[in-house]
């Protein structure tokens, strides 16, 4: 698990350094907060993991959406589907 707390930097230190903690976020794939006057207000991170985690995100919205319609019972066995599917191409030939 990653500590947060090896990597707090202040907007100041952001500012001073923005090269260097872009050339870090790239190198540790880590994300940095920014804190201004002693407050956390923003997070960086390098853009592949930002990718991976949006990539993540949906493939968990697309699980939660499909446990939804199992819940809602509008999902059936893909045996009878494919039977109905296949007697339909039939009719059509």
């Amino acid at each position: 698990m990653m500590r947060f707390s090896s990597q707090i930097k202040s907007i100041s230190y952001l500012k001073a350094h923005a090269s260097e903690v872009l050339q870090q976020l790239g190198e540790n794939r880590e994300i940095m907060v920014i804190t201004q006057n002693g407050e956390a207000k923003a997070i960086l991170q390098d853009v592949s993991t930002y990718e991976e985690i949006q990539e993540t995100l949906a493939l968990l919205k697309i699980l939660a959406l499909g446990q939804r319609e199992i819940d809602a019972g509008l999902v059936g066995p893909v045996g009878p589907a494919f039977k109905r599917i296949r007697s339909q191409q039939a009719q059509r030939e």
